[in-house]
């Protein structure tokens, strides 16, 4: 059973991880550069400068995403805590099979991915590499149990995990139609916002189709997905966006203009409803 958990890495997400494990009745250490720099840490977590001398149970790193830097931070874990702790990265696109290549216990190596707020979501996507023993997905999967979180399992490493390659696979299609002038940004938007979303809280993807018939969908697929973009490139309209010094709320103008908007302010009302609908989600 996993008792204690240390997160390497305490930015958005690794703050998130942290709160969700400490919610679940886990000892949470945080392991920082800069411990002294981090204020108000959540009930229950705890932050260091140095690795403790008592091995974690779990350890996740929320790192940036370089993979010799991944691959030097586990190096050090193994060197100094062996097999004892399993290991888990929550990088979301490198190849978790590089990681493992590298790895003297690599049966204690496991992806756990959360989506932002990764305190928030009910769901984690888990990734299991060839080596990952039962043991090891059995400990994760029972602690994130604990956090009031279901493990989404890949049973192979794939690269984007399931939640990242459908995100991208929509985003995709949609850079191409804004990029062929067929639509707006605000019209992709309104179309999330107010069809698919409403309607896959409730019945997802595949359950929808299977109350909508499958017969319907085969022949939408057959006349359809040759019409898509398969050009296997990302479109030039976002690498173009980011060549100009577009990068959204960060720069002021990406897809919409957010000069002169209280970004704090929709942040807060976007998670206030962000809240209300996982409490309506989470209902028998």
């Amino acid at each position: 059973m996993i008792h204690h958990v240390m997160v390497v890495g305490y930015g958005i997400m690794g703050q998130g991880i942290a709160i969700s494990f400490a919610r679940g009745g886990h000892q949470v250490t945080v392991l920082s550069r800069n411990p002294r720099r981090i204020d108000a840490l959540p009930d229950g977590v705890d932050a260091v400068g140095e690795l403790p001398a008592d091995p974690p149970d779990l350890i996740i790193e929320a790192v940036p995403e370089r993979l010799e830097l991944k691959i030097s931070l586990f190096a050090r874990l193994e060197k100094a805590y062996g097999d004892l702790p399993i290991l888990a990265t929550n990088t979301s696109g490198l190849s978790l099979e590089a990681m493992a290549a590298e790895l003297q216990y690599p049966h204690q190596f496991i992806g756990i991915h959360y989506f932002q707020p990764a305190e928030m979501l009910p769901s984690v996507e888990v990734m299991l590499v060839e080596q990952t023993d039962q043991t090891t997905l059995q400990r994760v999967t029972e602690a994130l149990s604990r956090n009031g979180q279901q493990a989404v399992i890949i049973k192979r490493p794939i690269a984007g995990y399931l939640a990242n390659r459908l995100q991208h696979a929509m985003l995709h299609e949609a850079f191409s139609m804004i990029e062929q002038g067929v639509v707006s940004a605000e019209d992709v938007d309104r179309v999330c916002k107010t069809m698919f979303g409403p309607r896959m809280c409730v019945t997802g993807l595949l359950e929808q189709k299977d109350i909508s018939g499958l017969a319907t969908t085969a022949a939408a697929q057959q006349a359809l997905v040759p019409q898509l973009n398969h050009s296997g490139t990302p479109t030039r309209l976002i690498q173009d966006m980011i060549a100009r010094g577009q990068l959204g709320v960060k720069s002021g103008t990406g897809f919409y203009d957010w000069n002169n908007r209280d970004i704090a302010a929709y942040k807060k009302e976007a998670m206030k409803k962000l809240v209300k609908i996982l409490e309506i989600i989470s209902e028998n």
